[in-house]
């Protein structure tokens, strides 16, 4: 099955198209689609069937599309559904000119806001979820979580793998951040990886 994926991101396409191999997976700038929702949601779930109504409306074809995020305890969940827009405490929801940082910023802030609390809890967990519309009347939404550690110091930060803020967040099971561990590894215990086996099953 041609299953449109609500992202430009290549490292989701990525992780898409290993666990729902079998399937063709495309985005939206294989076929010169320009696409850039609103995401004006205020959960996950929400900002997921945005995305998939907007693409579907579109290409009226089966679309799959996610929404995700890192959540911190400590912190009251933030940044939560404003992971990628994130710039330090200052602008927890994103700046007020819409321009986003760099990962290396956010990650970088996101421990300095932490440390600032004073709070010995480091709990955090990835959210995603995962919606798969086949027609406005027709879909299947999954949402799944990642639990972890964020790091103390951004120095102790590490791995290369995987993106965004895999890096400071720590897996005491594993002695090992996000960024460290093998994709296929990431794929077994992730938020999205448990979200899009949910998918999959539906779709045998």
């Amino acid at each position: 099955m041609k299953i449109y994926l609500a992202s430009s991101n290549a490292h989701k396409r990525k992780e898409v198209a290993e666990i729902l191999s079998g399937h063709e997976i495309v985005i939206p700038a294989d076929e010169g689609i320009e696409f850039a929702p609103d995401e004006t949601g205020s959960t996950f779930a929400e900002n997921s069937m945005i995305k998939a109504l907007a693409l579907w409306k579109i290409v009226k074809c089966p679309v799959i599309a996610d929404d995700s995020g890192l959540c911190v305890d400590a912190l009251s969940g933030e940044p939560g559904i404003f992971t990628s827009r994130y710039a330090g405490s200052e602008y927890p929801h994103g700046r007020p000119d819409g321009k986003k940082i760099s990962q290396a910023e956010q990650n970088a802030l996101l421990i300095a806001q932490l440390n600032a609390t004073g709070s010995s809890d480091r709990s955090c967990h990835y959210s995603c979820a995962i919606t798969l519309l086949f027609s406005p009347d027709e879909f299947l939404v999954s949402q799944e979580i990642f639990k972890g550690q964020l790091i103390k110091r951004i120095e102790d930060q590490a791995g290369t793998g995987g993106f965004g803020y895999d890096p400071i967040v720590f897996l005491p099971e594993y002695g090992k951040t996000v960024a460290e561990i093998s994709a296929e590894e990431k794929n077994k215990i992730s938020h999205r990886g448990k979200a899009l086996r949910r998918i999959a099953a539906s779709l045998i």
